[in-house]
C-alpha cells in the first residue's frame, strides 16, 4: 500500500457509446514510486484495455463487431482510426483464447491453408470433439513445421491423441506417427472424393477429345453436373445428366463408379471394405479408365489410413475441417488478404469460440 504517489494525470477514456452519443470517462490517472525497483510505475486500472484510452468493455464490444464486419466498417461505424480498431480487436480475441483455456485434444484434425500467392501455406490444427482451431503456424507444410505443433502441445498431451486426421499428405504422416505413435491416422474421406472426382473430370475431357460432332455437345459444360450428387440436381441438370449418360457408355461407366465407392464409408468392418474395394477396383478391368487405375492405385498405397474410418472410435465428424477452410477463406476474402500474420493467426483461432 502506498500512501503518496508520485505524480498524477488526467485524462479522457473513450467508454460504450449510449445511443448516438460517445460517452468517455474523465479520470485521473497516479505514477507511484516502487520502493522495490526504484523505478516510477504507473498504475494499473483494470477496467482499461491495453490501450488506456479505451475501457476493456469498449474494446470487446469492438471485437464483437468485428466477427461480422472489416475493420473499415467498424472504424467509420465509431468513429476510430483504423489501427486503433484491431489492436483493440487483438485484444479481444487474446481474451477469447485465455478464457477458452489450453487445448488438450483426444482427437484431431491437420490441414494447410494458403495465406498468399506463391504457395506460401501454414498449418492450421484442429481439435475434433471441441469444434475449434487450436493451433495455426509454421513455415510451410513440412515435417519439420508439422512438429512445431507436436512441442507446443507438449509430450505429455501428445500421447492423449487417440486419432488424427489428415489428407494423404506425407510429411503430415511421419511427423505424427513420431511425436503421437499411439495414434490411428485416418485420411480424410473429402480429400479422397475429391482426387475421384478429378479422375472422373480427366475421363471427361478425354472423352471430349475422343468424339467429334454432336456428341460433343452432350459433354461440354457437364462437369459439375458429373461431379455432383445425384439429389442436389433438379431441372435440366437432371435432364443434362441423364442425356450425357445415355449418350457416352464411358462417362457413363465411369459416373457409376464413382457413385459407388461411396458405400466404402458405411462399413464397419475392414474385411469387408477391404472386399468391397478390391471388388470395385476388378470392375475396371477392360474399361480403359486410366485415371480411376491410378486412384485405384493410391488407394491401394493409402490404405491403412482409409480403413481406419471402420473402426467404431474413430467415428468423428469429418466435415469440421472443411467448414474451418471454408471459414478461413471467407475471413480472407472479406479483408481482401491479410498481411499481418499474427492477425489472422488470432481470427483463425477464434473464429468458432463463443463471444464474450
Amino acid at each position: 500500500m502506498y500512501r503518496s504517489f508520485y505524480d498524477r494525470t488526467r485524462r479522457q477514456v473513450r467508454d460504450l457509446s449510449s445511443g448516438a452519443s460517445r460517452i468517455y470517462l474523465d479520470l485521473e490517472v497516479r505514477r507511484v514510486h516502487c520502493r522495490q525497483c526504484g523505478a516510477v510505475k504507473r498504475e494499473r486500472l483494470e477496467f482499461l484495455a491495453d490501450n488506456p484510452f479505451y475501457t476493456r468493455r469498449f474494446a470487446h464490444d469492438v471485437g464483437r463487431r468485428c466477427r461480422t464486419a472489416t475493420i473499415k466498417d467498424v472504424a467509420e461505424e465509431l468513429r476510430l482510426d483504423w489501427d486503433a480498431v484491431k489492436e483493440l480487436d487483438k485484444q479481444y480475441m487474446r481474451a477469447q483464447l485465455k478464457r477458452a483455456g489450453t487445448p488438450g485434444p483426444r482427437a484431431i484434425g491437420i490441414d494447410e491453408i494458403s495465406i498468399r500467392r506463391g504457395h506460401t501455406y501454414r498449418i492450421v490444427v484442429s481439435d475434433l470433439v471441441r469444434h475449434r482451431p487450436i493451433w495455426f503456424g509454421g513455415q510451410d507444410r513440412t515435417e519439420a513445421s508439422m512438429d512445431q505443433f507436436y512441442r507446443f502441445l507438449g509430450e505429455k498431451k501428445a500421447k492423449r491423441i487417440r486419432l488424427a486426421v489428415m489428407d494423404m499428405w506425407l510429411p503430415f504422416r511421419t511427423s505424427t506417427t513420431r511425436n503421437a505413435p499411439q495414434a490411428a491416422i485416418l485420411f480424410d474421406k473429402f480429400h479422397v472424393v475429391k482426387h475421384l472426382g478429378e479422375a472422373l473430370d480427366a475421363v471427361r475431357k478425354h472423352e471430349y477429345a475422343r468424339v467429334e460432332g454432336k456428341k460433343r455437345q452432350f459433354i461440354k459444360g457437364q462437369k459439375y453436373t458429373l461431379l455432383s450428387h445425384p439429389q442436389n440436381l433438379t431441372g435440366s441438370a437432371r435432364k443434362n445428366l441423364k442425356l450425357l449418360l445415355g449418350a457416352n457408355k464411358r462417362l457413363n461407366t465411369a459416373y457409376l463408379l464413382k457413385e459407388s465407392f461411396a458405400q466404402l464409408w458405411d462399413y464397419t468392418s475392414e474385411a469387408w471394405a477391404r472386399k468391397f474395394f478390391e471388388n470395385w477396383r476388378a470392375q475396371l478391368k477392360w474399361q480403359r479408365l486410366k485415371p480411376y487405375e491410378e486412384f485405384a492405385a493410391m488407394i491401394e498405397r493409402h490404405w491403412d489410413g482409409l480403413a481406419a474410418y471402420c473402426k467404431p472410435e474413430n467415428k468423428v465428424s469429418l466435415g469440421f475441417v472443411e467448414g474451418l477452410n471454408n471459414k478461413i477463406r471467407v475471413l480472407q476474402r472479406r479483408a481482401y488478404g491479410l498481411r499481418d500474420e499474427e492477425y489472422l493467426r488470432l481470427k483463425v483461432l477464434s473464429c468458432m469460440l463463443p463471444r464474450i
